[in-house]
């Protein structure tokens, strides 16, 4: 199977694999391979939260022009996969100097899909854009293909809990590869200055919590396919085994008053009022946190989201960081090497990260309250074996009252329609 990413977040897709089970696991260009049976893609589906699509091949062969393309897609034994009463439709990616038009390619398959039920049944299959019944994906290197059935249907990234969005959101994708890659996991407070539609907040939420991006989804592609188990999905949907507590807090702020409205009703949608709380303020007014915090952040960067001072904004976030989160990380996206330069600040860390068509970096900026030179040798001690009060406060579990129950609520969506979109989202249930 194939589990398509944007690019930069390979490494960390492929990390979720391996903890979700997954066998002869291989990186690739803004994708990961990986085997497994009918349960792992569910799950791959349901628990990547990296993952824009899983693909389930169903033919690897070569073809130098679109009548060989055409032959080897009408020798497939079609009614395994397909019938003349459902819909389908057909998704081209190529990069190939033979093949230069994607929705060429795309009418080829179609053609020989229809033109094998035509010749075998005198009827054909409908073809339907919106929501088909089955959804094929054709990817071509060169003159390397892959026809592979979709699973997922609607990108994964579209979770299902976003009510509205302000000018440009944050892809929830990439919102939770950022979370991934710094390594927190829930350990302390996490603060987005900048939260826009809360996204960064409600996938921190998500992750902190050990809850899986697919509870808000309302269908997906394997569902409608005739093999679809829906014993072993709603087991899957149900489990409640990766859940945990969360005892730290997620802010996030904005300095635009309809983004914390936006933000507040994507929380509350998510059900993550209790773990996340939004507000109204300008960063200019940030202050020391008094709890361990990280700071991750995805601040305008002057393309699609203009701001009156841009970089007078980047000087402010260097100022803050400096002055006012000392003895914490922060993780800054941005595209402008500009914008960058007026941090004022020298990253430990910068990771190339794609934002839709932007080549963007991951920055890491590490505060320290001293000098430098003191700060390691401090870390260094640490690592001996010495305990230090920094590193007890870092890891002292705190707000412990008013926890969420972890004994789950939830049911199996028996008699569950997938074509009315009626399902639920789960609830998870308070004390």
């Amino acid at each position: 199977m194939i589990a398509k990413t944007f690019q930069g977040l390979e490494e960390v897709l492929a990390q979720e694999l391996t903890a979700l089970g997954a066998n002869e696991i291989e990186i690739g260009r803004r994708m990961v391979s990986f085997s497994g049976d009918k349960e792992m893609m569910y799950k791959a589906n349901f628990c990547l939260r990296t993952a824009i699509r899983i693909l389930k091949p169903i033919k690897h062969f070569t073809a130098k022009d679109a009548d060989e393309v055409y032959e080897q897609i009408k020798a497939i034994r079609w009614e395994d996969y397909l019938d003349t009463d459902k819909t389908f439709a057909v998704d081209a990616v190529v990069f190939s100097e033979e093949f230069r038009h994607s929705k060429f390619v795309s009418y080829k398959v179609k053609d020989a899909i229809v033109d094998y039920f035509r010749e075998k049944t005198g009827e054909r299959p409908g073809v339907r854009v919106n929501k088909p019944d089955v959804l094929l994906n054709i990817h071509i290197a060169e003159t390397k293909c892959t026809l592979s059935l979709d699973s997922s249907g609607e990108s994964l990234h579209r979770r299902g809990y976003r009510q509205e969005a302000v000018e440009a959101p944050l892809n929830e994708v990439l919102a939770a590869g950022m979370i991934l890659m710094t390594g927190w996991r829930g350990e302390c407070d996490l603060i987005d200055p900048m939260c826009g539609s809360g996204t960064i907040a409600i996938e921190a939420a998500l992750i902190a919590r050990g809850i899986a991006p697919g509870v808000f989804r309302k269908e997906y592609a394997f569902e409608k396919w005739p093999d679809f188990d829906k014993e072993m999905f709603d087991r899957i949907y149900n489990d409640e085994s990766q859940e945990r507590e969360f005892t730290h807090k997620i802010y996030g702020y904005d300095i635009n008053r309809n983004a914390v409205d936006i933000a507040t009703r994507n929380v509350k949608a998510a059900g993550l009022s209790k773990e996340i709380e939004i507000a109204q303020q300008d960063f200019h007014k940030f202050t020391q946190p008094a709890e361990k915090s990280i700071i991750i952040t995805n601040p305008p960067y002057g393309e699609r989201i203009s701001t009156p001072d841009l970089l007078g904004l980047y000087r402010t976030i260097g100022e803050r960081l400096k002055h006012q989160f000392l003895d914490n990380d922060a993780w800054v996206l941005s595209y402008r090497e500009e914008c960058f330069d007026q941090i004022g600040l020298k990253p430990s860390q910068k990771t190339p990260l794609f934002n839709g068509a932007l080549e963007c970096e991951f920055r890491k900026y590490e505060i320290f309250d001293g000098k430098y030179k003191e700060f390691k040798s401090q870390e260094s001690g640490e690592e001996n074996g010495e305990k230090t009060s920094r590193e007890r406060k870092e890891f002292r579990p705190r707000r412990e009252e008013g926890s969420r129950s972890f004994s789950g609520d939830r049911r199996p969506r028996e008699g569950q329609s997938f074509n009315n979109g009626d399902r639920k989202p789960r609830e998870f249930k308070k004390n």
